[in-house]
């Protein structure tokens, strides 16, 4: 890391992403590196926009609702905008977490019964077999 800034590969090896993601990021205005040439250096900015950003991906955000958060801190509101929105964004996704938690464990039941019932049906075949 030369000072800092941070190359491509420094990135990749502190966040675990690859080049192709911080392209990506970079073609979708999240992340604005300083171009050299062909080399991309990241600053400071930089980082903490990707690590908003890979929280934001990991808590179900879509890219646009982190872009609009990310837009939200240039507003001189000592980001007070910004954390309402935020919450107001994580409020919605946690709600829907909570819902698909609660339909994933109503599945997870239900499935558990289902193998329960094939099981005694199994045994039941092998027992009257056994009879035979």
């Amino acid at each position: 890391m030369t000072g800092t800034t941070m190359t491509i590969r420094e990135m990749c090896d502190a966040f675990q992403v690859t080049p192709r993601t911080l392209r990506f990021y970079e073609a979708k205005e999240l992340l604005f590196p300083i171009r050299e040439g062909q080399k991309r250096l990241f600053t400071r900015r930089d980082r903490a926009r990707l690590k908003l950003i890979l929280r934001g991906k990991r808590f179900g955000f879509s890219l646009e609702e982190i872009r609009q958060l990310l837009d939200l801190y240039d507003l001189n509101d000592q980001q007070a905008t910004q954390l309402i929105k935020t919450q107001e964004l994580g409020q919605k996704h946690l709600a829907d977490m909570e819902r698909q938690r609660s339909e994933l464990d109503l599945a997870i039941r239900d499935l558990k019964e289902q193998l329960t019932w094939v099981d005694e049906m199994v045994k039941s075949l092998h027992s009257s077999q056994a009879a035979e």
